[in-house]
Formats: C-alpha cells, sequence, structure tokens
C-alpha cells in the first residue's frame, strides 16, 4: 500500500485576492487545442457560446502539435502577439 502525503496545510486556507473585471470583454481570444481526442469538439461549443455572448470579440483556433510536449515557442509567440487571451483545451 502507497500512501501520498498533501504537503499542504488545509487547515489554513490560502486568501486570494479577486482581480476586478470590468464585466465586459473585448480584443482577440484565442481557442487553443492541445490535440487531445474531442478538444476540438469541446472548442467549438466554446467558440459558439462565446459568438452569441460576446458577438464583437474575435475568436482565433490555434493547435498544439501534440500533447506530450509542450506548446512551440513560435506558437506561443504567435498567440501572444495576436490574442488578447487564450483558453486552453483539455478533453479526452
Amino acid at each position: 500500500m502507497t500512501t501520498i502525503l498533501d504537503p499542504t496545510d488545509e487547515r489554513t486556507p490560502v486568501d486570494r485576492q479577486i482581480t476586478p473585471r470590468s464585466g465586459s470583454v473585448s480584443g482577440v481570444i484565442g481557442l487553443l487545442d492541445i490535440s487531445k481526442p474531442r478538444g476540438n469538439v469541446f472548442l467549438d461549443e466554446l467558440e459558439s457560446l462565446l459568438g452569441k455572448a460576446a458577438p464583437d470579440v474575435e475568436v482565433r483556433r490555434y493547435m498544439k502539435p501534440t500533447f506530450a510536449k509542450p506548446c512551440p515557442e513560435p506558437l506561443r509567440q504567435q498567440m501572444r502577439d495576436e490574442c488578447s487571451f487564450v483558453i486552453e483545451a483539455l478533453a479526452d
């Protein structure tokens, strides 16, 4: 039998401040598919929901070559240069 210990102290919760939000989203939202099965299905639905909730926002799609490795630096730089926000999809 293996015992896994959690080193965090759950008796003292971490106090974090939430960054103030404007209530609106503008600019370009990048959707990153990490190439796991059905990630594209999730992003299709998310893109549809974003289109309804924020019709003035542009959505751009990106895809990692494989989920097994970190996102290539050129793709990260491209997303940084082209997007205001990036959402990464994980699915199986």
